[in-house]
């Protein structure tokens, strides 16, 4: 299903990358957009670059197997799997705006570790440290789900690989850095990606 797929995930950016930096500008004069941190030689930077990449996968692969550039993973095509990946899209699209809208002027892409933000604990954040991830992985899922090719598959491992460089070399440490104690416990009773895996150990 390319055409729906194209159009599921072009409604995804618009609203979580194009409507969330509009609502950011707005409300504190700023994008939210912060950049690369690091140099290419810190894996944080790397995170930063497979993260665009995956947002590129995301767009091309529908569009690569609606030409016929790329061909369909037979194995994986079919009813159930086009019904399971429209409802992982529209489901993590609106995971990701409800911890976007949570995060409010906290809402960040990229880390600026001269400025000091307030920590989000409330809403999706109450159980997860990364809920837009967490979300974004799904509407990812789905997308593979609707068009299974190797570019969205290379497109949602770019993803799940990037998020982990950025938070454990880039969030992470700015975090417990700008907030110390406050962050450790909140680290220490709300998972990484998932309720109840990856808590830090306090102390």
């Amino acid at each position: 299903m390319p055409g729906p797929a194209l159009a599921l995930y072009g409604a995804f950016l618009l609203l979580a990358f194009g409507w969330r930096t509009v609502v950011q500008l707005r409300t504190t004069g700023r994008t939210g957009f912060v950049g690369l941190s690091g140099s290419p030689t810190r894996p944080e930077w790397w995170g930063g670059v497979l993260f665009v990449v995956a947002l590129a996968a995301g767009l091309l692969a529908p569009l690569l197997q609606l030409t016929g550039a790329v061909a369909p993973l037979e194995a994986a095509d079919g009813t159930l799997a086009a019904v399971a990946g429209v409802t992982l899209v529209v489901a993590g699209s609106v995971l990701t705006l409800a911890a976007q809208r949570e995060m409010g002027r906290e809402w960040r892409i990229g880390v600026d570790a001269g400025e000091r933000t307030t920590l989000v604990t409330g809403g999706p954040f109450a159980r997860v440290r990364n809920p837009v991830f967490t979300a974004m992985a799904v509407v990812a899922a789905g997308l593979l789900a609707l068009v299974p090719n190797v570019v969205a598959l290379g497109g949602l491992l770019a993803l799940l690989l990037a998020v982990q460089l950025q938070v454990r070399w880039a969030e992470e440490p700015y975090l417990a850095r700008v907030h110390g104690s406050a962050y450790a416990a909140y680290a220490a009773r709300a998972g990484r990606f998932v309720p109840g895996i990856g808590r830090r150990r306090p102390g």
